[in-house]
Order: C-alpha cells, then sequence, then structure tokens
C-alpha cells in the first residue's frame, strides 16, 4: 500500500511542476496559444517511465502537433524538472494525446442526435393519433 501512496504522490508532483513548466518555461507557440491540459499521468512501479496524457482546445491536427512539439522538447522538460524536485532520477517522460475527452463529446453529440429523433417521432405520433 504505501507503494500507491508513494505513487500517487510523485504523479501529482509531477503533473503541478509540468503544468508550471508548460505555462512559463516552454517557448512554444502552439502550446501558449492553445490551452493545453495534463489530464493524466501513467507513472511506472519504479518511477523510471512517466506517460504524460495532454488535453487541448485545437482541432485533432493541431493536437497531434503539440504532442509532437512537446515530445521533441521532453529534454529540456525533463531538464527542468530535476531542477524543480529532488528525486534520485527523473523518470523519462512521453506525451501521448488524451482522446478520452473527444470519445465523450462524441457519445454526448451521439446521444443528443437520438434524444431529438426520439422526440421528433413522438411528435409525429401525436399528430397522427389526434
Amino acid at each position: 500500500m504505501p507503494n500507491n501512496y508513494r505513487l500517487a504522490k510523485v504523479s501529482s508532483l509531477l503533473k503541478k511542476e509540468i503544468t508550471l513548466i508548460l505555462q512559463n518555461d516552454v517557448d512554444n507557440d502552439l502550446i501558449r496559444e492553445y490551452f493545453v491540459n495534463i489530464s493524466k499521468i501513467d507513472l511506472s512501479a519504479d518511477l523510471q517511465h512517466c506517460k504524460i496524457y495532454v488535453t487541448s482546445t485545437a482541432k485533432e491536427k493541431v493536437r497531434k502537433e503539440i504532442v509532437e512539439n512537446l515530445n521533441n522538447s521532453k529534454g529540456s522538460i525533463r531538464h527542468q524538472l530535476g531542477k524543480r524536485i529532488e528525486m534520485r532520477r527523473v523518470p523519462e517522460i512521453i506525451f501521448k494525446d488524451d482522446i478520452i475527452l473527444d470519445k465523450g463529446l462524441s457519445v454526448l453529440k451521439l446521444l443528443d442526435e437520438l434524444k431529438i429523433k426520439n422526440q421528433e417521432i413522438n411528435v409525429e405520433e401525436n399528430d397522427e393519433n389526434s
């Protein structure tokens, strides 16, 4: 159990510090122009590898470019992390596009469409019964 607690604490610290680095230290127009948010961090049990899932307000093509830019600058981000936090070894990081938000929005859109169709069917049935 202490290991899970430690993973949660380190993940939280990494999320906080990487967010600050993205806001203040990364000099990239795409990252500054679009709202980039860290949605999830998957940290390996040995604290050596870290997958960082990011979301953005940008379209899919631009989001992929943002993730590519983040992965290109992960060395400097990792260097900044090493300056900010005290860890024996800063984990290797990789950025990934978090598409779960898009999937959730598409499900909500489908539900709205079904609701509208259902209302139209009910209106037609009421008109026929009248």
